[in-house]
């Protein structure tokens, strides 16, 4: 009977550390599309590199007033190169709003080499009445995609972020199912 009890606590203690656990899991591992972070990009560009296109995509939740997009759709950047990209956001309402970007990046492979060393992502951005925005995002492709065979066919990585009002349920949500972390 005890044993029965000790069996049933450990089992509900699992089931609430899932999330919590996976969500680790996708920011290490790059799963799901999660990319990564750093402080800074590696200092020498692989001899063996090659060039990659970065597609850009921009969407807003219909309950943010705001217009965003990228200020280029595609970047050509080689493996290993620090990139910069910035998007502009305007807010088209009389009244401030304050956002929180959500991103992912396709192919979800792709994920775990996606670096990220400065965006607006990383936190709430606030835009008074019609206030706009440059909103820049700084990045790398790591080099150790190179030695990945499963990334041979890879040749163009699409950065998305979507704008949703800060605080909100949409947020939380699409930040839980999105970004894993």
């Amino acid at each position: 009977m005890l044993m029965a009890v000790v069996v049933v606590v450990v089992m509900i203690a699992l089931s609430f550390a899932a999330v919590p656990l996976y969500r680790i899991f996708c920011a290490a591992t790059g799963l799901g599309g999660t990319t990564q972070n750093a402080a800074r990009a590696p200092d020498n560009i692989p001899a063996n590199t090659r060039r990659i296109t970065v597609r850009f995509d921009a969407a807003v939740d219909a309950r943010l007033p705001w217009d965003f997009r990228p200020e280029q759709t595609t970047m050509p950047i080689l493996i290993g190169q620090t990139g910069m990209m910035s998007y502009t956001a305007r807010n088209t309402s009389g009244a401030k709003t304050t956002g929180i970007a959500v991103h992912n990046v396709n192919p979800l492979k792709a994920g775990k080499y996606f670096v990220k060393t400065q965006c607006f992502c990383f936190n709430n951005q606030s835009l008074g009445p019609h206030q706009t925005a440059r909103m820049p995002v700084i990045f790398y492709i790591d080099p150790k995609m190179l030695a990945d065979p499963n990334m041979r066919d890879v040749q163009e990585i699409t950065l998305s972020y979507e704008f949703y009002p800060a605080g909100s349920r949409a947020a939380a949500e699409a930040q839980k199912n999105f970004q894993g972390n």
